[in-house]
């Protein structure tokens, strides 16, 4: 983006992430607010900072399970007469269970304990877990025992 705030490029997922952030309202060619106050500090760093290569992170938590992460440096094209900023957006929650889902592949859970899996990765509690997947908390609480052991054995192979 320019350091006027207007769109270069996007990609699909960072367009869906600024639509959720403006809370159903139409895109302009702009950013939303909390994501320009990530790029208008990386843009006043530049004054104190000048010859230093500066990356501005924030969190945005939009609620429980709309949390963004927002990373703003700058990018110098050869061609091009003023640097623009490479904005990068990451759902958290989803990149918490990718990870999760990796996790559980890496340590052979079953289908069962790879759903207990990543929704417990995701924070939620066994009793939420347990109602999430109309299930006992005693049988989260054993599919869990058993993804513990499963992970602990394959991180003790690695050692």
């Amino acid at each position: 983006m320019t350091r006027d705030g207007e769109w270069v490029h996007s990609n699909y997922i960072a367009h869906q992430i600024c639509q959720q952030l403006n809370q159903g309202k139409p895109l302009a060619k702009t950013v939303p607010q909390p994501i320009w106050r990530v790029c208008q500090a990386l843009i006043d760093s530049r004054s104190v900072f000048p010859r230093h290569p500066v990356v501005i992170e924030s969190e945005i938590t939009l609620s429980r399970s709309q949390v963004f992460r927002v990373r703003a440096r700058w990018l110098e094209l050869d061609n091009a007469q003023h640097p623009y900023l490479i904005v990068m957006l990451e759902d958290y929650h989803q990149s918490l269970q990718n990870q999760a889902i990796a996790e559980a592949h890496q340590y052979g859970l079953t289908p069962r304990q790879t759903e207990v899996w990543i929704l417990r990765r995701a924070g939620l509690s066994y009793q939420e877990i347990a109602a999430e997947l109309w299930i006992a908390k005693n049988t989260v609480k054993k599919h869990l025992k058993d993804s513990y052991a499963k992970r602990d054995a394959v991180l003790e192979l690695e050692e």
